[in-house]
């Protein structure tokens, strides 16, 4: 009992803090001697680790493992690799390593956990037009077979437009890659992955981008539009199928309608419903049907300003039922465009005959231009529209004077009017006493005709 009691005493919390002490100052001084020759810390330098090493031992890793040096070059399309011999790499020493030593205190060793952790550039040296060689002659580098990346872009798809994803593509630039390659030599890289290190010339634009979707959102609003052409008893109907051809995209995901294209349109749409100076079938009152030439009657459309309207309409989001702008316009705008009230005249049988509404109003013997004398014979073969209505009118010309109650010119100076001059009408008078081109006519039926027709009714002579 008395010896463990003795040994108790001998371990008191007072000694064992002093041996404490002393082992821990043992240790120092063991770190202190040995970190006065060797680095601590959690440097690297072209790859080798510093910590418990001489600087000699350092150098000779590093230069070993410059001897042995080779950068993998990972792309897109598979990885590629340059080797020290590629680029004449060499160990050229400026003292990083001497100087990292110097600045470490062999009496701080023990805060070695706590200090170091960049890797630091070695002094290395390599040929700079070998490298440049280097690179061009990487696969990954042939330009023929690179792919440039595409933007995150909308399409049109059954009915409206998607976005369709960018693509990454291969690209690169030589000057980005050479830079990165550099870096990675001077640092000692085993790895350099080209996608990772942004090498890659990427999208400008990405299918999450905000402002496609607003854009998207915006385009489909206008194939939501649905306008009806009427052209009488036919009509056209411009959708999303036809919109959608003419949406045209700019920079900063502004977008518009193609003039052009919509003129196109409208120019398609005049070659079918243009009548203006065009042939048609045209059934006459005794029942033949002819075909008519020329003129100055029908309808045709002005282009440019059909454009305009429509692609004002689209972008307002306006649907609904409208008529192109016209440059010359009829009567009636069905497939018949000389439609249920007009003038009918027969040079050959010297007779007109006027229908109001589908009904025959007027049935008269006339005198047409005298056709044995040059320029005096009535244009025919053709459809014109009345250009005036005048009462109390004189026509001059050559040699006359004359008045008449009313006036109803078509083509020029040629039209319709009363003879109150002419005792009789129609059959081969205008072969040898014709008129100098204009349809004379009997006053009552003269003012039948009158008060039955606009401006813009259409004559049809034969």
């Amino acid at each position: 009992m008395k010896k463990t009691k003795e040994k108790h005493q001998l371990l008191t919390p007072k000694r064992i803090l002093l041996l404490a002490v002393l082992v821990l100052a043992v240790i120092y001084v063991i770190g202190a001697v040995f970190y006065s020759r060797h680095m601590y810390g959690k440097d690297t330098v072209f790859g080798v680790s510093v910590r418990n090493k001489t600087v000699s031992e350092v150098k000779d890793k590093i230069e070993e493992n410059i001897k042995d040096y080779k950068l993998t070059v990972k792309t897109r399309t598979g990885d590629e690799s340059i080797g020290a011999s590629d680029i004449g790499l060499v160990y050229d020493d400026k003292g990083t390593v001497d100087n990292l030593k110097k600045s470490q205190r062999a009496l701080l060793w023990f805060t070695a956990p706590f200090s170091g952790k960049d890797d630091l550039p070695a002094e290395v040296s390599y040929d700079e037009e070998k490298l440049r060689q280097a690179v061009s002659a990487l696969n990954c580098m042939d330009e023929s077979k690179m792919e440039k990346p595409k933007d995150a872009h909308l399409s049109y798809s059954d009915g409206s437009f998607q976005i369709v994803k960018e693509t990454e593509g291969t690209w690169l630039e030589n000057d980005t890659v050479l830079k990165a390659l550099q870096q990675a030599v001077t640092e000692g890289q085993e790895m350099l992955d080209l996608d990772a290190d942004g090498c890659y010339t990427a999208p400008a634009v990405y299918e999450d981008s905000k402002e496609l979707k607003s854009q998207q959102s915006k385009v489909n609003k206008l194939l939501e539009v649905k306008i009806t052409y009427d052209f009488g008893d036919r009509s056209e109907v411009v959708d999303s199928d036809l919109i959608s051809q003419w949406i045209t995209f700019g920079d900063n995901f502004t977008f518009d309608l193609d003039q052009e294209k919509v003129e196109a349109y409208e120019k398609e749409l005049g070659y079918k419903y243009d009548t203006f100076g065009l042939s048609r079938q045209f059934k006459t009152s005794t029942g033949e049907t002819i075909t008519l030439k020329g003129g100055d009657y029908g309808w045709c459309i002005h282009k440019s300003k059909s454009a305009e309207a429509l692609i004002e309409k689209i972008l307002a989001g306006e649907s609904g039922t409208i008529e192109p702008e016209y440059l010359y316009k009829g009567k009636d705008r069905n497939t018949n465009d000389i439609g249920g009230t007009y003038i009918e005249v027969s040079i050959a049988r010297q007779r007109m005959w006027c229908y109001k509404d589908g009904k025959l109003i007027v049935d008269t013997p006339v005198v047409t231009g005298n056709i044995n004398i040059k320029g005096r014979a009535t244009p025919s073969g053709g459809v014109w529209a009345i250009d005036a209505r005048t009462t109390d009118y004189y026509l001059t010309g050559e040699g006359y004077r004359s008045h008449v109650n009313f006036w109803l010119p078509f083509n020029g100076n040629v039209g319709i009017h009363d003879a109150t001059w002419r005792d009789t009408f129609g059959g081969s008078i205008y072969k040898t006493n014709g008129s100098h081109g204009c349809v004379n006519t009997p006053y009552e039926n003269a003012k039948k005709i009158y008060e039955a027709v606009t401006i813009g009714t259409p004559v049809v002579v034969y």
